[in-house]
């Protein structure tokens, strides 16, 4: 389970707003990628926050709701036409830069999951498998990941056909197969081999 010592750590050394950062949605063929970046108070942490791989959707759904209702939050997406034109690294990197300033207030210090972070406007500090140690980290794990899943719902609803709300755009066999047969939409990658490989028919 995460805990709050790599925050304690650095509010101990100084850094009196800390932040943290996850994205979400780098691999699939399509949507958005997603980025949260969350700004936990120490006295008010919900109960049950992990890494949001390991918690079902249920579980993520309500603590989405408590995290809002007790952190400072920001959410940010870049859209598939963007990836395509920036690749998804930067567009990877681009989100999580666009979260941390859509936060309501800079934060001294932002721990980034993985060992990519973007060059932000305050210190910043890559946690691999952040996820699983912070508890900042696993809170934005949580509300990106909520935030897309509500995303992939409403682009299916869109651009049906896909089965987007159900695999939420990663390449399963039947989201293969519905791009063989349909053609990519317009929220899809174009830059991504399988997008490109139905794209040509």
């Amino acid at each position: 389970m995460p805990t709050f010592e790599i925050e304690d750590t650095a509010l101990r050394e100084g850094h009196r707003v800390v932040a943290g950062v996850d994205e979400v949605g780098r691999g699939p063929l399509a949507g958005p990628v997603v980025a949260a970046a969350v700004i936990l108070d120490p006295t008010r942490i919900p109960d049950g926050v992990d890494d949001s791989k390991v918690l079902t959707a249920d579980q993520r759904a309500v603590l989405f709701e408590a995290i809002l209702d007790c952190a400072e939050v920001g959410i940010a997406s870049v859209a598939p036409a963007d990836i395509d034109r920036i690749d998804i690294r930067q567009a990877g990197l681009l989100a999580m830069r666009r979260a941390v300033a859509a936060l309501p207030r800079q934060p001294c210090i932002a721990l980034i999951d993985g060992n990519d972070p973007p060059a932000l406007d305050c210190a910043h500090r890559a946690v691999v498998g952040g996820d699983g140690l912070s508890l900042s980290i696993a809170a934005a794990s949580i509300v990106a990941k909520v935030f897309r899943d509500a995303l992939m719902r409403r682009l299916e609803q869109v651009h049906p056909g896909y089965g987007l709300a159900v695999h939420k755009g990663y390449a399963t066999k039947g989201h293969i197969e519905a791009l063989m047969r349909l053609g990519p939409s317009p929220a899809h990658r174009m830059s991504f081999a399988p997008v490109r490989l139905a794209a040509r028919g």
